[in-house]
Order: C-alpha cells, then structure tokens, then sequence
C-alpha cells in the first residue's frame, strides 16, 4: 500500500486528531507541532505564543481509499477556518488554521479548495486558512498523543460538521 501525508493545524490538536482517525483511510495520526523557530519545542513554550508553531496533526492515509481533497474537506469540516489565531476558547497563533504542504500539487489543491470555498459563500465570512510548506515537524509529548482516548471527558472543542 502507498501512503501519502498531510499536515495540518485546526486548533487544539487533541480535537483534531481525534476526529481524523476516525475517518475511513486514514492510516495513523501523530500530534505534533510545526512552523515555528524554535528546535524541539515543547508544549509549554509552543503555549507561550513565543516560538511561532501551530499545534498540528501529522496525517498517514490511503489515497486509495481518500483523496488529499477529501482530508481537507474534512479538515475544514471540524473547525473554523474563518477566526484568526482562535479556535472556540483557544487563543493564540498556535491555535491558527493552517495546512502544510508536501509538495507543488498539495499546495495547488489546498489554495484550490480555499479559493472555491471563498467563492461558494461555505463560510459567511472569507478564510484566514495559511497554506505553507512544511518544514520540521516535532512530535508532541507522550501524553498528548491520543489524548482524548485516554482521558475521554477530556477538553474537546471540534465538531465535523455535515
């Protein structure tokens, strides 16, 4: 099986992950951070506001069965992409929307999907969604990992929306 990768930051990235591995093809999921300045952040710092990374989840899946499109539909599906550096309660550019392309045809697909979004009104209000290359991705701690499987009444502030 030949598996691709997407990188994306919605928000909090317990919610995130924990709606994405559920969807049909996605291989694994990993929390982590990425677009920031500092090596090897940890979660305090990356909070801090003061490194520039979005907490991101680092998505394995089966093109085979689901398109690098439709992981993004559903990555716009479980949050809102029209709030600046917010997601619900969560401030702060860490918490920003954004997808990290791997490649020439990520990116043309990601501006793609945004720009017919703009145009079809999806949102009532224009997306602030980045689309930049990805670069290093650090690993989140442990605990972060599955978070919302091991502590299931934790915080969780996304819906996948029809």
């Amino acid at each position: 099986m030949s598996t691709e990768k997407a990188l994306l930051g919605a928000g909090c990235f317990w919610g995130v992950e924990h709606i994405l591995k559920k969807i049909d093809g996605i291989i694994s999921t990993e929390v982590g951070y990425s677009g920031g300045v500092v090596k090897d952040p940890t979660y305090p710092l990356v909070c801090s506001g003061s490194t520039g990374h979005a907490e991101v989840v680092l998505v394995e899946f089966d093109p085979a069965v689901i398109s690098y499109e439709k992981v993004l539909d559903v990555f716009f599906r479980l949050h809102d992409p029209t709030t600046l550096n917010r997601q619900h309660n969560d401030i702060g550019t860490q918490y920003r929307s954004v997808i990290f392309y791997y490649n020439d045809e990520q990116k043309r697909i990601a501006n793609e999907v945004i720009e017919k979004m703009n145009i079809s009104k999806v949102f009532k209000d224009p997306l602030v969604t980045q689309v930049r290359e990805a670069g290093e991705f650090y690993s989140a701690e442990d605990y972060h990992q599955d978070y919302l499987v091991k502590n299931p009444d934790g915080y969780m502030c996304h819906i996948l929306r029809n």
